[in-house]
């Protein structure tokens, strides 16, 4: 979550917005899965990916953290990433011809990569990573149109929300060191953030529900 970047060091030395065009289309990753593979607990589920992938798969969020997904301790928050599979050292949903089997409904790190994000003044903009993609002859394209969101400023506006909920936890639980308070506090990301489905068609609606409940539990301001 808290990363201390340079980004002259890892991207073009630009920031972006959702409207502008960067080199990011390595036009379907044809005979490369090299960002499916060896990615350890890197690639971390927010609550809008739980449910796309509850809902694409047709399992329900338990069984996922059972299978595909495990839990770790991430800025002291335990939090949902995916399982590489222990054979083969890759994402569980990569298929043997090494392709994206749920890429309708991929986790927001995939849709992301290689691009990242910078967070400051509550907000944040996008990065071009420079040096993790292993294409490169690849061509201009619109993030928006890379992204593939349905709403985009809708899910922007969530996950900025998402994120500065997570610093802010993360501030509170450094006051308090008591451990059992802690997984207390992670206990309730789990719950009510993942493990409790959202209904059809009503993801936005009922997050910010649930995020300004949270704030209210834990008296964030």
């Amino acid at each position: 979550m808290l990363r201390n970047i340079d980004l002259n060091e890892i991207s073009d030395g630009n920031l972006y917005t959702s409207n502008d065009l960067v080199r990011a289309d390595c036009g379907g990753c044809r005979g490369c899965s090299d960002c499916c593979r060896g990615m350890g607990t890197s690639i971390l589920l927010d609550p809008y990916d739980m449910d796309q992938l509850s809902s694409g798969t047709g399992m329900q969020p338990d069984r996922l953290l059972g299978s595909a997904a495990e839990l770790s301790v991430v800025d002291g928050i335990i939090l949902p990433h995916l399982k590489m599979d222990p054979v083969r050292d890759c994402c569980p949903f990569l298929s043997e011809a090494g392709r994206c089997t749920v890429h309708a409904f991929r986790p927001g790190f995939c849709r992301l990569f290689p691009l990242g994000r910078l967070y400051e003044n509550g907000s944040f903009s996008y990065f071009l990573q420079t040096k993790e993609c292993k294409k490169t002859r690849r061509s201009k394209i619109r993030i928006k149109k890379w992204l593939d969101i349905p709403d985009l400023p809708r899910y922007e506006a969530y996950v900025c929300s998402w994120h500065y909920l997570l610093t802010d936890l993360e501030a509170h639980i450094e006051k308090n060191s008591d451990e059992a308070y802690q997984k207390q506090v992670s206990m309730y990301v789990l719950q009510t953030f993942y493990l409790t489905p959202y209904p059809e068609g009503s993801f936005y609606e009922t997050f910010q529900k649930r995020y300004e409940a949270c704030r209210k539990v834990f008296h964030l301001v």
